[in-house]
Formats: C-alpha cells, structure tokens, sequence
C-alpha cells in the first residue's frame, strides 16, 4: 500500500496543476510541434532537434506563463535536452513557476489489436505500448524532476460497426489503470488519457453515449488497480459531433460534456483537464477550444466538483508556431502569442472568455494535420 507520505506528495502536486485559472500546455510532440499544427507554412520549418529545442525552449521561457499555466507535458527527449545556452530543459520550467510532466506512453502500433475492425482512423482499433518498462521510466523521469505524466489510449467511433467494441474498451482502460498505479508507486501523478477521437461522421449523441460507456469503465479499472484519485488528474476528449458529422453549437458540447462527467467521474478526482482534438478545416481550432471550455464553466458555475481546464498542445501553440516559423528575431513575437491564448484559457476556466478577444491566426494556411500516434 501506499505511505501516507506518498500520497500527500501525490496530491499536493495534483493540487497545485489544479491551481484556479490554470491549465496545461502539452509540449509532448515527438516531431516539431509545428508538423501538427496544421498549418502549410509552419509544415516547412526543419524538423531537427536544434529547432526542437530552440521552439520548446522559447515556449518554456515565455513570461509571465505560470499566471496561466501550472504545468508542461515534455517528450522524453526534452526532459533530457539542454537549449541553445546550454540550460536544462527542466531549470527552464522550474524557473519560470512551472512543473514539469512527462508524456510515458510509446503510442501504438497501427497494425492494431488482431480480430478488431477498422474505425475512422483508417486502421483497426489499438492498444498503446510501454507498460513492460514503465517502472524504470517513471522512476528515471521523477529522478530528472518529473512531477506528473500523461499516457494517451485512442479508441474510434463507428455506430455502423459498433466502435468502440467492448474489446478494445476494456484493454484501454485497464492499461490506462496500470500506468496510473505505477506512477503513482514512482511519486507521478498521472494524467488519464482515454481519448475517443473525433474523426468519422457520427453525431455528438453517439459520442456522448460512447464516452460515458467508457469513462464509466475507466473509473471502474482505477478502482480496482488501488489508483488514489485525490493524486491523479482526467484528461478527457469533449463530448463532440464527428469531424465529418452534423454540427454540434458550444452549448451543446458544453451541456453534453458536463453531463457525460457528472455521470461518471468522482467528486474526488481534483482536475479535469481536456485535449481540444481535430477540427474541421474552416474551423479555427484555437478559438472554438477555448469558446467551448469557456461555455463548459460558464453554464456549470457552482455545479461542478472539479477544476475543469485545458491540456491543449496546438490549441495553444498554433498562433504562436505561424508567428515564429523558426526564426530567432521572431522569439518575442511568439511568446506574446502564446501568453494571450494562454491568458484566454484562463479566462475560459473562469467562465469568461469573450469570443474574438485573442488574435489567432484562425483558418489561415489550415491543411489536414496528422492523425494517430504521435
């Protein structure tokens, strides 16, 4: 069992990621950030661990972040990486007011699970790999000044062939348990990721029902893998329409969202923190992820036991990366980008975003960005 020392440790550190008005930036990208964005121009600056770095550590930097952000999901290969100065990654963070997460998950293999259909994503459904050395990791990662980790399990939807199956369900949310509780023995506390992806044509009904099955079995599997909810955090898709489905208004997502976790996650669990997901492309994913987490805290004021937040990647960065396009004279420019969209997450945790209020760079330049592991 665990000591209570652990577990106090657990959940001061999920207690301060729930800090009022903050949110997560996810900086765990295993290629340029900026290969994600969607974005044509930004898809031209080289992918090399030089820009990398020189990108990651502009965003780390950005003053004034901890008044909106509590903390970074770093790849592994930035957790070990040094900028340009020759400063850890980690002291980057850790100076600037910042904890820093590490994403532990080795993403999975498209081949899938054997026997299971093909979903929207143009392969059967799938498992995420990295529990066999787990331990190791996690313990590396505290040793280096980890507080907190993130591992993502994909499941699709498909009404026409009942997706997500119960298979594919079950092995999603007792490998998501597993990871949970050996964070938890290595001092993490673990960010659980069971993200229904919103590609296909399905309505948002069908979504709500799908998620509400699944966050329902997730947190029977964290029960019965000892999991301390009060030193853990949910990082959950929202409740939307498929990217090719009819069209859902930010009071339906908001009202479907919180009812589909009212349902099904505990009081005890302190933070709520959601992935923006895809959009379609004449939809500026930016803005209608903060107009729909806004909407969310706005219509459930008081009603709500949680923290519900952002754990946004291109959802906070996209503006910034068109800003920057990998030139150093463009730095400031592209921090002020990414603390006014970061600012605006935090007005929409409060309830109080006005749409239209944080330049983005919207539509522009959008191109199909890449779908799957990362």
């Amino acid at each position: 069992m665990m000591t209570p020392e652990r577990m106090a440790e657990l959940k001061a550190t999920a207690q301060r990621l729930c800090a009022p008005g903050k949110g997560f930036l996810a900086s765990d990208e295993s290629a340029g950030p900026w290969l994600r964005a969607g974005h044509s121009e930004a898809k031209k600056i080289p992918d090399t661990i030089e820009n990398r770095a020189a990108y990651r550590s502009l965003c780390f930097t950005t003053p004034g972040l901890s008044e909106n952000i509590s903390g970074v999901i770093l790849h592994w290969e930035t957790l070990f990486q040094k900028d340009a100065a020759g400063n850890e990654m980690v002291d980057l963070l850790t100076q600037n007011g910042l904890l820093a997460g590490i994403k532990l998950d080795k993403a999975y293999n498209k081949k899938g699970i054997w026997g299971t259909a093909t979903g929207p994503l143009g392969h059967p459904e799938v498992s995420t790999k990295g529990l066999d050395d787990l331990q190791e990791r996690a313990a590396e990662a505290y040793a280096k000044g980890a507080r907190f980790a993130k591992w993502r399990n994909v499941l699709q939807l498909d009404p026409a062939q009942g997706l997500p199956s119960e298979l594919a369900i079950q092995d999603t949310v007792y490998v998501l348990a597993r990871y949970a509780s050996i964070c938890q023995s290595e001092g993490l506390c673990p960010i659980v990721e069971p993200e229904v992806v919103p590609n296909g044509t399905h309505d948002i009904h069908y979504c709500q029902k799908m998620t509400e099955k699944v966050l329902a079995a997730q947190f029977k599997a964290l029960s019965d893998h000892h999991v301390y909810l009060e030193g853990a955090v949910l990082k959950p898709n929202m409740v939307k329409n498929g990217l090719d489905g009819p069209r859902a208004s930010p009071e339906e997502i908001a009202t479907l969202t919180c009812q589909t976790l009212l349902r099904t996650v505990p009081a005890a669990m302190p933070g709520i923190f959601f992935l923006s997901g895809d959009t379609p492309l004449d939809v500026d994913n930016e803005e209608s992820a903060t107009i729909n987490l806004s909407k969310m805290n706005e219509l459930f004021a008081g009603k709500l036991p949680w923290h519900l937040s952002f754990s946004y990647g291109k959802a906070l960065q996209k503006t910034a990366i068109v800003t920057w396009l990998g030139k150093d004279e463009n730095k400031a420019a592209a921090q002020t980008a990414l603390k006014n969209r970061a600012a605006a997450n935090s007005a929409a945790v409060n309830g109080k975003y006005v749409p239209g209020t944080c330049a983005s760079i919207g539509t522009d330049g959008n191109i199909k960005g890449a779908a799957g592991p990362y």
